[in-house]
């Protein structure tokens, strides 16, 4: 198998965090001290999503610990149904089925990740993480789960000089069906800040969960 991402994929993302590329995005919220953007995806009808800014009390190399740990993201992500890691040719494949409100189905995700930590000088240290579907990979649908075939996420971190951390997310996916406009809408206003709330809770009890182990 190919690999997924190169070092172009990397430093492309390395270098949004710095100078976001956002020429036809436009804001559709602020919230927590990120902004939203979105784009019109004229294909699908769906949008495409970056979230920029900062967050309080989260170290970035913790935080990438937390984001690469699938048993604990079942431990405080409530919409995971299912989540586990597989190899594929040897290349990591993640399985991951998320939970909908009825009465819509559950979708389910296979994807390859990858992480990198970036030294880019002056003792200055990016994380990078790059995730995209692998339609590819042996993964039988289930019935009355609807299969994502097109996703993909990037999302870069550095210190934000103190506590913190500064965020670039750059997020897509076509999760098929009839998904109502409010649903969409929803997800990425409310969703979305929703998870960095949580993405901060995890972060804070993560030491905890690591001695319980």
């Amino acid at each position: 198998m190919a690999l997924a991402f190169g070092d172009g994929d990397f430093e492309r993302a390395r270098r949004e965090l710095d100078e976001p590329e956002l020429e036809g995005w436009e804001l559709f919220t602020e919230t927590m001290g990120v902004k939203i953007y979105r784009l019109h995806d004229g294909e699908t009808g769906l949008y495409e999503y970056k979230v920029l800014g900062v967050l309080d009390s989260c170290a970035p190399e913790l935080c990438a610990d937390v984001y690469m740990d699938l048993a604990y993201r079942k431990q405080w992500d409530g919409y995971v149904k299912e989540l586990y890691e597989q190899d594929f040719e040897g290349q990591k494949t993640i399985y991951w089925e998320v939970k909908y409100p009825f009465p819509m189905s559950n979708r389910d995700y296979v994807y390859v990740r990858e992480r990198r930590d970036l030294s880019v000088g002056d003792g200055r240290k990016v994380w990078v993480v790059l995730a995209r579907s692998s339609p590819d990979a042996p993964c039988a649908e289930k019935s009355g789960v609807i299969r994502v075939k097109d996703y993909k996420q990037s999302l870069a971190i550095e210190t934000d000089g103190g506590s913190g951390l500064k965020v670039f997310m750059n997020y897509f996916d076509n999760p098929g069906g009839m998904i109502p406009t409010w649903l969409v809408n929803w997800a990425a206003k409310s969703g979305v800040p929703a998870f960095l709330t949580d993405m901060q809770k995890a972060c804070r009890k993560y030491s905890d969960y690591c001695q319980k182990k």
